[in-house]
């Protein structure tokens, strides 16, 4: 697994988006794109239990910036995300999915 970036959700990154923090991540893992590309996602608590079967994100630019769309309004919601949660992106190739999430629930250290 290759650590792509770990963030801190607020209220707005549940509600709309999920905008990638530029600074302290390693997106050049997601390679360079223009419009719109499909990630294909899995979704496990720190413990490793799977929280949603795999789901395919949209990762787009806006403003300059990366953003989790489509399917991520979605994920959030399923996997019952608060703001002050932490999630943290790998890429992972495994047969079902090339990229996976994992979950630090805010009361958890």
């Amino acid at each position: 697994m290759e650590l792509i970036f770990t963030k801190k959700l607020t209220k707005m990154d549940i509600e709309r988006a999920l905008v990638l923090p530029p600074r302290e991540s390693n997106l050049r893992l997601l390679q360079p794109f223009h419009g719109t590309i499909e990630l294909p996602t899995i979704f496990e608590s720190a413990a490793g239990n799977r929280l949603v079967g795999p789901v395919t994100i949209h990762c787009s630019t806006r403003a300059g910036d990366l953003v989790f769309t489509t399917g991520w309004y979605a994920l959030a919601r399923d996997a019952g995300l608060r703001s002050g949660d932490t999630v943290t992106f790998y890429q992972e190739v495994n047969g079902e999915a090339r990229y996976k999430f994992k979950l630090r629930n805010g009361g958890s250290s």
